[in-house]
């Protein structure tokens, strides 16, 4: 047993299975008391099962650790509070919030339905407000706190077949920015982890099915196929989350940092890579042929479709 977070209490939402089930072992080795939270649903979130979050907590006080079962869901605010409130009577106050519970419901956007649409946003988006909305009346009047919400690389290049995913996960990273700046006074971090790990989300056989058509169709390189079907486990990214609960992290606000296998990084935050420009005060708007003139040798220097049309 470490010691970084030890007298730390910490909730660790969708800690199961996967990534956020190593990531509650990892607070707790270091430590931290834990409410491990999850109602056990499918990959697509139906059903219910308490084994995932009960073998998690044996296996933490198998391990001298202190943790206890929580089976709410994140994704209505009023039960959400109840997470928050939970972890506050057992343990007596919330140090570490970290946002991991999430579903999936693969379809292309135009077989998606709103219900697709809507359950995965309600998870993934809205859990992490409720979480975080709850957590930061506590943390703010105690005037410490560290949040680490869920990303994942889908929002910077977009995953086909995964435009609802996409959408919440991009969604995580804009709210988790904005937060930053209005809690960092408080002494509150909140930041945003992307990790790239095999699970029961990432490699089912209908995952690395669709891969491999995406590869064919030439949607994805020969080199993204080949990283996502060999990604490495989950316990590759707990070590970077479990940092950004630190002590030692305490001047780090508002970050994404990739984590899989033996690569962590800080990803940039958007910014103009060209431009054009004119004094519109004095000359008005642009044209419209200005731009088709200009825009191919300005703007669009060095820019490659994505996705082109079949057959060109």
């Amino acid at each position: 047993m470490g010691e970084a977070l030890k007298g730390k209490n910490a909730i660790v939402t969708g800690a199961g299975r996967g990534v956020f089930r190593e990531i509650a072992f990892a607070v707790a080795a270091e430590g931290a008391r834990v409410l491990v939270v999850d109602p056990g649903v499918t990959r697509d979130g139906d059903g219910s099962d308490m084994s995932p979050a009960e073998e998690v907590v044996q296996e933490i006080k198998n391990k001298g650790g202190e943790a206890t079962a929580c089976f709410e869901s994140v994704a209505e605010f009023d039960t959400a509070e109840k997470i928050i409130k939970t972890c506050v009577d057992t343990y007596g106050r919330l140090d570490i919030l970290i946002n991991g519970a999430g579903i999936l419901r693969e379809r292309m956007i135009f077989n998606m339905t709103e219900d697709d649409w809507d359950s995965v946003l309600t998870v993934h988006l809205k859990g992490t407000f409720n979480m975080c909305r709850h957590a930061s009346v506590l943390m703010r009047a105690q005037k410490y706190g560290r949040i680490v919400n869920c990303t994942s690389d889908a929002y910077r290049w977009g995953s086909v077949g995964q435009a609802n995913y996409s959408a919440a996960k991009g969604g995580i990273v804009s709210f988790t920015r904005a937060i930053a700046r209005e809690l960092g006074r408080y002494g509150i971090t909140c930041n945003v982890i992307a990790p790239l790990a095999a699970t029961r989300m990432t490699l089912d056989q209908g995952v690395i099915s669709g891969m491999r058509k995406r590869f064919e169709k030439g949607l994805i390189s020969k080199e993204q196929y080949e990283e996502l079907i060999n990604m490495p486990g989950p316990e590759f990214v707990a070590p970077m989350v479990v940092y950004l609960a630190t002590d030692e992290a305490a001047n780090i606000n508002g970050q994404v940092f990739g984590a899989g296998g033996g690569r962590i990084a800080r990803y940039s935050w958007p910014e103009d890579i060209a431009g054009i420009y004119k004094d519109h005060e004095k000359d008005g708007p642009w044209q419209l042929e200005d731009i088709i003139r200009l825009a191919p040798k300005t703007l669009l220097t060095g820019y490659v479709n994505p996705a082109p049309p079949a057959g060109k």
